[in-house]
Parts: structure tokens; sequence; C-alpha cells
């Protein structure tokens, strides 16, 4: 170990070691210095966080170690931490191949683990030691504010001033995407990163939770629901709104409008939610009314579709009404298309 620290271990007053500097210096080499401020950052607010939970370093945790788990906690968006796992797996299992080869011992690299593998799951950090819970408490609060009011008067400024923060949580998402669309098993749906993932594909190229439900083969439906056939296309609704009116089926016709959808019976008067919807159709049904849609025009925009058709309703009126439809459906979780919006005389 050197006799001067960096000046970053006296100006922030961090655990000052020779596997501290090392850590630090294998975070600085490994990862872009925005990375390495906000690995720092995150210690000096989880101290601060444990401090105002009355816990006492040496006595109540290991500083040294919430001082590793910090400082290497993202060494999995490095090229050398890149493996095939998620970034937050590939980063501990690089931070705890790093502090065994600088002998550290087993328990306390299975605790580092324990706070690199779990930074980013929420529920269960927390129900775990006092280095553990402390490491994503820090990290939550440099990333996304949770818990900053608790902080010292003051400490965010100092740090920022030494520690610029540059655009991070954006910098960040851009270093766990572009991992991730190279190796998309490292971003699998029900993480983190797949999350973020799925955003930044085209419509539909990755599964979300729903999806992976219908395509598990076990033919679970969602509760609540009846048998009756979903429109499976934006389409559809229409054929199905045809069906439904002529045989009288008023569930049916509820059933393609989301709970608060709004619905135009007439011109210049609108219902909203289910009950009203029920009610306006339930007249519909009883004037004995018919209804012939044709489609004018569809845009689809991921799960959200735009639709127009042509309406002639007969039967409630001695003339056919001829409208113009303008419609806005939304695809649901069970993969079925229904009305947010159902105007027929908005044009």
């Amino acid at each position: 170990m050197t006799d001067a620290p960096p000046p970053v271990f006296t100006q922030l007053a961090l655990p000052d070691s020779e596997i501290a500097r090392e850590a630090l210096a294998f975070t600085a080499r490994a990862t872009p210095e925005f990375i390495l401020h906000h690995s720092i950052r995150s210690y000096v607010f989880a101290r601060a966080h444990a401090a105002h939970r009355g816990l006492r370093p040496g006595s109540d945790y290991d500083d040294e170690l919430l001082f590793l788990s910090c400082v290497l906690h993202d060494v999995g968006l490095s090229e050398e931490g890149n493996g095939d796992q998620r970034f937050e797996v590939d980063g501990a299992d690089t931070a705890a191949a790093f502090l065994r080869e600088h002998g550290v011992d087993a328990r306390r690299v299975e605790i580092a683990w324990d706070a690199i593998a779990l930074h980013t799951s929420d529920g269960i950090a927390e129900r775990k030691g006092p280095e553990v819970s402390m490491t994503q408490a820090g990290i939550l609060t440099d990333i996304l504010g949770v818990g900053r009011e608790s902080l010292p008067a003051g400490l965010t400024d100092d740090v920022h001033m030494l520690l610029p923060r540059a655009d991070l949580g954006y910098g960040l998402t851009e270093a766990v995407l572009s991992q991730a669309k190279v190796k998309p098993q490292k971003a699998s749906p029900m993480t983190f990163a797949g999350q973020l993932l799925r955003r930044h594909l085209p419509y539909g190229a990755y599964p979300d939770w729903y999806d992976l439900l219908a395509t598990a083969g076990w033919g679970d439906k969602p509760i609540g629901t009846d048998r009756r056939r979903r429109a499976e296309t934006p389409e559809a609704v229409a054929t199905l709104f045809m069906e439904y009116l002529q045989a009288g089926d008023l569930e049916g016709l509820v059933s393609l409008y989301e709970p608060n959808a709004h619905f135009a019976p007439a011109p210049g008067a609108h219902v909203v939610g289910t009950e009203a919807i029920r009610h306006a159709l339930r007249q519909l049904i009883d004037s004995g009314a018919q209804l012939k849609l044709e489609l004018r025009d569809l845009r689809v925009v991921d799960d959200v579709a735009l639709v127009s058709n042509t309406a002639t309703l007969t039967g409630a009126a001695p003339e056919a009404v001829v409208s113009h439809t303008s419609e806005i459906l939304r695809r649901q979780p069970d993969g079925g298309w229904v009305h947010v919006v159902d105007d027929p005389f908005f044009s």
C-alpha cells in the first residue's frame, strides 16, 4: 500500500486499506468514469443511510466490505465482466474472483457477492445483512433518489461537486442495453435488463409475462373470464360486435370494452365505464337494431389501434343511419383487443 491515498479517499473519508485502494483502481480501469463515480457515491450514500438507521461501522456492519460491495457493484457492465449471465450476476462473479485473488476470506466474499447480485432485487436485498441492504440503499439513492430526504444536509451537493453525475441514469441504461442487445440471454423477460430491452425492440419481439403464460402450453385463462372468443386482431372487434348484437348477447358486447372505456351511443352523448356502457348497449339490443361495420382505415402502433369503420345501423329507426366511427382499441394482457374509445359519430 502506498503512503499517500488517492485524494478521493481523504476528501470523502473512504475506508483506506490496501484492498479498498485495489478495488477502486480495478473499477477505474474496467469501467467508464461515470460508473466509477456512481460506485463511490453509492458507498457514501450507503454509509449515510447506515448512520441514519443507527448502525455503527465496525460493530453493526463491516465498513470496508460495504465499500468493496459498492465500488465493485457494476463491474458486470465492464468488458471484463461481460459474460452470459444477467449483468448483476456477472458482476458478482467478477467481483468475487477479484476479492479471492486478493486474499479476502470466503465469508466476506459471499456477502459481497450477495450485495452485488441482488442490488436490483427489491424486497430481497433489504432482508439480507446490513452490508447487502445498505449497498442497495446507496445505489437506489444515487440512481432514483430513493431515500435522499434522509441524507445529511449538503451531502449530495458536496459529493456531486467531487464526482459529477454525467447523466448517470441514462448512461447506465445505455450500458445495460448495449450488452443486452448483443446478448439477449443476459436480459431474460422478468429482469430489470429485460424490461429495458423490450422497450428498445420492435413491438412483440420480446415477450412479457402474459406472453410467457400464453405460450406455457397449459391453457390457463385469465381469472374471471368466460370462454367467449377474444378479438385476436383489431379488425376482429367489429366482427364480434356484429355477432353479439345479432345474438342479443349483452355480456358479449360489454366484453369488447375496457372497464373505463368511453362509448357514444348517440350523437353528442357519451358514457363512461362498464355499467353505463352495459345500460346503453342493452337499449341498443332492446331497440331491435342490427349493425353492419365495414373497415375504412386502420392504424396500429404496438398495442394501440386507431380504427374507422363505416357503420350502417338498421332496425332502430325508420331509416338506416350511416356514420363513420372513430375507435381506439388496446391489446389486453390475454392478447385480445377491446375498445378504449368507441364513438360512431365523432367524425
